[in-house]
């Protein structure tokens, strides 16, 4: 189980810690012998009709590109690409099409952290403030207890997303990391949920702090090169040198119009700066479902993947969250969801011409995740659309355009 802080113990309910055991159980049962049979049935076939299913979005929605893996008992079940780079100069997405993957990058930072953790270089719940004594917040006792935990889970008191849109406009990360000590505050640090994108990257100063290494050159050493991840990259000069690489688009006058990648959050490496390709991503996503121990023990996934506080608001919105959500949280660089009744580990995100969303279910070793090069919101359907069919729910068209709900 993991370490809570004495200063703001997290008080879940019974059903969630039976859940936490459940996920707890899957990545232990992850480093057992290769004798184990699968927990689920081979989902092979359903994985092809759901590539005819994301043939169907691409075409039919006319969005420029995609890329789709299926993964189940660390196998690759399935890995295409969709439509094109570019709407302008037709190159097809392949496999080794690289994407950003914005928010997605966050659960690099919780798991190169868990890493430093365990080498004894870095303390869950120590302050901050130890290596970064130039740092304060408004509640100057509260800064001074804020810890890894709390920044990685969003628990640092701001409001949502404190001074993206200065980020947005240009101002660079270091002076908004100091513009922090003046933002106003919602709640003690460690009390509440409120999702960051500059505080978050606070980890990225922690680990030059302790390594005297800058953060990205930690993550490429320590995980994409181990894993694999040979064309996962940072920056826009990372994405924009890939031999084959998706151009963000955006809607203009009806149709997809191909931009260039803006540079804002590439300044915040930890929150939104890694750009990676399907392939790439299925070997993350592999790792992080428990089958890659001599990278990332059971324990590290353990403690990265368990609840830290209750974000209620994720059950609404879409028609899937509303209908099969039954508690939302947030981890350390992950969300951790029930999805009807199963464990579901989650992240979604999304900066201007580029969506992802990558999830898995470990109590059927059934993962999926999608890259796409548009602000389409119909990809993000396929991924109920796989979950429903890995856990044998009664079928439901997710891919149908939602009725639109009048205001009461």
């Amino acid at each position: 189980m993991p370490r809570t802080k004495a200063k703001a113990p997290v008080h879940l309910p019974a059903a969630l810690a039976a859940l936490w055991l459940t996920v707890a159980w899957a990545f232990a049962a992850s480093a057992a012998p290769p004798a184990v049979p699968p927990t689920a049935p081979d989902f092979s076939a359903q994985a092809r009709e759901i590539e005819r299913l994301a043939e169907g979005v691409v075409t039919q929605s006319r969005i420029p590109g995609m890329a789709m893996a299926i993964v189940q008992d660390g196998e690759v079940v399935s890995m295409r690409g969709y439509g094109v780079v570019d709407s302008r100069d037709p190159q097809p997405v392949g496999t080794d099409t690289v994407f950003r993957v914005a928010s997605l990058s966050k659960a690099f930072a919780s798991t190169l952290s868990a890493m430093l953790v365990s080498e004894g270089a870095m303390d869950w719940d120590a302050p901050i403030a130890n290596q970064l004594p130039a740092f304060t917040l408004r509640d100057l006792q509260g800064a001074q207890r804020l810890s890894v935990r709390d920044v990685l889970s969003h628990r640092v008191g701001l409001g949502y997303n404190t001074f993206d849109r200065d980020l947005e406009a240009d101002q660079p990360y270091p002076l908004l990391a100091e513009k922090l000590s003046d933002a106003p505050m919602v709640c003690a640090p460690g009390d509440c949920y409120g999702y960051q994108n500059i505080a978050f990257s606070l980890v990225g100063d922690l680990v030059f702090a302790v390594t005297g290494d800058f953060y990205h050159h930690q993550v490429e050493k320590r995980l994409f090169h181990p894993l694999g991840m040979y064309g996962a990259t940072f920056g826009r000069d990372g994405l924009e040198a890939s031999p084959s690489w998706a151009r963000p688009h955006v809607r203009s006058g009806g149709k997809w119009l191909p931009v260039r990648p803006k540079e804002t959050y590439y300044r915040i490496p930890p929150a939104a700066g890694v750009n990676a390709s399907i392939h790439d991503m299925s070997q993350w996503l592999v790792a992080q479902m428990g089958h890659r121990p001599d990278v990332l023990p059971p324990e590290l996934l353990n403690e990265i993947q368990t609840p830290q506080v209750e974000t209620p608001g994720e059950i609404r919105g879409n028609s899937w969250r509303r209908e099969r959500l039954r508690s939302a949280y947030y981890g350390l660089g992950w969300r951790i969801y029930d999805y009807a009744g199963h464990t579901l580990v989650y992240h979604a995100g999304a900066v201007q011409g580029y969506r992802a969303v990558v999830a898995f279910l470990p109590d059927r070793d059934i993962g999926v995740v999608i890259l796409w090069n548009s602000e389409s919101s119909m990809p993000a359907a396929l991924l109920p659309t796989t979950l429903d069919r890995a856990l044998g729910l009664p079928a439901r068209d997710w891919l149908a355009p939602e009725p639109v709900r009048r205001r009461r």
